[in-house]
């Protein structure tokens, strides 16, 4: 659910400016200080006929595909196994377990 996002994800536009929202590309450019990213089809034409890349907040954008490498590949892996441990919860088991021990005492 939560992945750094970086350069070559396809990402969707989910809000911000009516006239980019919806639209699909790949990331271009990630600037971690400045907390924006620059995304393929998002652009405005200047005056003189150049097009300049739009900057959006990462958090308007919602990641449709990853570009694995062999890193992210071990963080989805261990966040993996970390969502699927039960997360400190207690079962029947562990409780009946537990009674017994105590009687024994």
């Amino acid at each position: 659910r939560r992945v750094p996002i970086r350069k070559d994800d396809e990402v969707v536009v989910v809000r911000g400016d009516s006239q980019f929202k919806d639209i699909t590309g790949k990331v271009l450019s990630v600037y971690r200080k400045k907390f924006i990213i620059h995304v393929e089809k998002v652009v405005r034409e200047k005056k003189n006929g150049q097009t300049v890349q739009i900057p959006i907040h990462p958090s308007n954008v919602r990641i449709t595909k990853l570009k694995i490498s062999k890193d992210r590949k071990e963080l989805l892996e261990r966040r993996g196994k970390a969502a699927g441990a039960k997360k400190g919860k207690v079962s029947d088991a562990d409780v009946s377990s537990a009674a017994k021990m105590q009687d024994v005492d």
